[in-house]
């Protein structure tokens, strides 16, 4: 196949960059608007429990959860005749509002709920109607009109579509700052690397293509299913970075050819046969490790999935197909524009000979004492991964955003300042209950509710109850309870405690095992996240068997061993258990909160984040394993030397792996400069992880497990061999016979 491929780019290289242009430049058309189509939800489960309560709501009821709220604070308090007069007209103006149903206030309730402790503050909420994004442009046009001052109240706005609003504004902005640091960042790098300009625009074209071609994609899945805009950052992310990945692969495999004395057109010729069969599976494994989020129903998750296999497959399609059309057209002038000549001079800068020459040396120095070595890096990695013991995990919620962005603050105040969660409430949804068995069973039921610990009060078509007792028969504020015609109602839990702490999913648990007269469906905050962990939980080992599986298959097919897949499993878990470790120490413990951008320690991750990061991660660190593994088994096929093998896989391709996890650690940075936490907890993440496992996995434990195994890593069952001598990939022909390496025995000097 790769022979073939071979023969086509070689044939007709300038008609492949002319259908590469005309991709690039279609794929800008069509994806250039596509983050005005992105959703900024998408982390609860669309059949969960709480989803079906929250569709109930939408369908029957005219107020449904609040997902608007207007605080308002007065300096001479809000029970001021002035203050209160001037917030019942507001009040009165958004209830007539297009699209806001459900308008509740303080000075029209009269619920403590809506009044902070010292006066100075009330509450109006709300519910805007419609989709995500026909909220999104309610909320924008209304906004302008209620935000500031209106006689003697300041009014800002929070609730759910504030929130969802200023993640995604903040969010493209982010995106932008974070393009700007890493496009010149990478460029250099490539540039000292390559020590040519002109070869260290190649993987950046790559990157490129790969980045619009997403965006293309992505507008088109907009057409069929949600998308969340934090799929943009992971393009940009994958985009370059495996872009540069697959770039100095080939690139570095063609010069290898060049300097060997093959003309042009034969040394794509080999490199598309060994390094371009590296990158096809290298591509194939992230996209197997990324498809594993299509098994969670979240969109949230499914977005970076659409995401990420796109961006894979097509930065894999151009460095296949049109990085060796560019190679062939440049021909011998890759190396043209040395810009690091003078700065070789005089820093003794390294060039590709010096860095392969260190990498052999690492190599040398773990093979003489692997069990030291392999020791050492295993404590390291189980002691970062010791703080992920204490992991706990929520939902994600306005602090999120950064304190000065308007959301967060106004939940901040609500958090400091009311006794109960007014934005946080738990709703007890029931249909079909007809208007007998709503006045004889709705009352002690809610009665029992609001006696469990926690729940400040019950609203209900019966009243309003609080410690078990009636504390407001019902009247006209109550018939907001009940669907028209009779046959739904719903009862709304207000309680005390933080909305996604673990405290208020123990209270969902208990709502959910409090006897119910008829059936209840229980939806709120603290709801959807009791659903979201009990689906990630029920889905995870689905996905992890079929990450894993198909890649050990992959790999198996790549070495003809069963050993090395399990090695590369288990080490890339290590590795990965070490980050997660490493970011609970950080993010959720609070350490280092100034140094990285002073953001908000809630006192747990986002629960979806060791699934997104778990899959990305696992991608990238396969994708270094691939690199590695292919130049050791290519001189493993020729030699029959597996320390040989070792040392020279390690001396072709760690610097390689270096520069790529340079890079691609540079681009994560830059997304981990967001302003948006779970999005500087992906960046910051993946950046560690990335370079953890080229440093410490790479080239320390890779051939340090491999030199104690021996023989050993390439041994599988003899079917498996027959399989593997059939379908699998060798490279090289016949064994040459080879000195023996100068290292013998484990602890023997060199």
């Amino acid at each position: 196949m790769f022979e073939r491929l071979a023969r086509l780019t070689t044939a007709r290289p300038r008609l492949i960059l002319i259908l590469a242009l005309l991709f690039a430049a279609a794929a800008v058309v069509l994806g250039g608007g596509v983050a005005d189509r992105l959703q900024g939800g998408g982390t609860t489960d669309p059949a969960a429990e709480s989803a079906q309560a929250s569709d109930l709501l939408e369908r029957d009821f005219a107020a449904g959860r609040p997902n608007l709220a207007l605080l308002l604070k007065a300096d001479n308090g809000v029970d001021t005749a002035s203050a209160a007069a001037e917030g019942r007209r507001l009040a009165e103006r958004l209830a007539g509002e297009h699209h806001v149903q459900g308008v509740s206030s303080y000075w029209q309730d009269k619920s403590p709920a809506l009044r902070s402790t010292d006066g100075r503050y009330a509450l109006i909420v709300a519910r805007i109607t419609g989709t995500e994004t026909e909220a999104d442009d309610t909320l924008k046009a209304l906004a302008p009109h209620y935000r500031g001052s209106h006689g003697p109240l300041e009014v800002r706005i929070g609730g759910a579509a504030q929130i969802r609003t200023e993640v995604q504004d903040t969010s493209r902005k982010d995106l932008g700052r974070a393009e700007a640091i890493a496009l010149p960042l990478t460029l250099l790098i490539l540039v000292l690397v390559f020590r040519s300009a002109v070869a260290a625009l190649l993987p950046v074209i790559i990157g490129l293509i790969a980045i619009v071609g997403t965006n293309a994609s992505l507008r088109i899945i907009t057409g069929f299913t949600d998308v969340s805009v934090f799929a943009l950052n992971l393009t940009t992310a994958l985009g370059l970075g495996l872009a540069v990945d697959y770039g100095l692969f080939i690139v570095r495999r063609y010069r290898e050819e060049l300097q060997g004395g093959l003309p042009p057109k034969a040394a794509i010729g080999t490199t598309l046969t060994t390094a371009g069969r590296t990158v096809a599976f290298s591509a194939l494994t992230v996209a197997v490790s990324l498809s594993a989020m299509l098994i969670f129903p979240m969109y949230y998750l499914r977005s970076f999935a659409y995401a990420g296999i796109s961006v894979v497959l097509i930065a894999a399609a151009a460095a296949l197909l049109v990085l060796p059309a560019l190679l062939l057209v440049l021909g011998r002038r890759i190396d043209a524009l040395d810009l690091t000549r003078l700065l070789r001079r005089r820093s003794g800068l390294a060039g590709a000979d010096a860095s392969g020459r260190r990498w052999r040396r690492i190599g040398e120095a773990v093979v003489k004492r692997p069990v030291i070595f392999m020791l050492t890096a295993v404590a390291a990695l189980v002691a970062l991964g010791l703080p992920f013991l204490g992991a706990t995990f929520g939902n994600i919620d306005d602090r999120q955003l950064p304190k000065e962005a308007e959301a967060h603050q106004v939940h901040q105040v609500i958090r400091d300042e009311f006794t109960s969660r007014p934005t946080g409430v738990l709703d007890v949804v029931a249909d079909g209950v007809d208007g007998a068995r709503r006045a004889s069973e709705i009352g002690p039921y809610a009665a029992r509710l609001s006696g469990l610990p926690g729940v400040v009060r019950v609203d209900s078509a019966a009243g309003v109850y609080q410690n078990g007792h009636l504390t407001q028969p019902a009247g006209p504020a109550q018939q907001r309870y009940t669907a028209e015609g009779g046959k739904a109602t719903y009862l709304s839990v207000v309680p005390s405690l933080e909305d996604v702490s673990p405290e208020s999913q123990h209270l969902v648990r208990q709502i959910r095992d409090v006897p119910a007269p008829f059936p209840v469906y229980v939806g709120g905050g603290a709801a959807e996240l009791v659903d979201t962990q009990d689906t990630l939980t029920d889905r995870l080992p689905y996905a992890l068997v079929a990450m894993v599986g198909v890649t050990m298959v992959l790999l198996f097919l790549m070495t003809g061993s069963v050993v090395m897949p399990l090695k590369a499993v288990v080490l890339n878990t290590l590795s990965l258990t070490a980050t997660f470790g490493a970011l609970v120490w950080v993010f959720q413990d609070g350490h280092l909160s100034g140094a990285l951008g002073d953001f908000t320690v809630t006192g747990f991750l986002p629960a979806t984040l060791p699934v997104l990061m778990f899959c990305v991660a696992f991608g990238l660190s396969m994708d270094y394993e691939v690199f590695v593994l292919s130049r050791i088994k290519e001189e493993y096929d020729r030699t029959g030397d597996t320390v040989r093998a070792v040392v020279f896989g390690l001396q072709r391709s760690g610097g390689v792996v270096t520069a790529a996890a340079a890079v691609l650690s540079i681009v994560l940075v830059a997304i981990g400069t967001s302003k948006i936490t779970n999005m500087k907890m992906l960046g910051l993440g993946l950046a560690l992880a990335v370079l953890m496992d080229a440093i410490v996995v790479r080239g320390v434990l890779v051939p340090a497990v491999m030199r104690l195994l021996g023989r050993a890593n390439w041994w599988a069952p003899g079917p498996l061999r027959r399989l593997h001598d059939r379908f699998g990939i060798s490279e090289g022909g016949p064994r040459e016979p080879q000195p023996a390496l100068a290292v013998a025995k484990a602890g023997e000097p060199l």
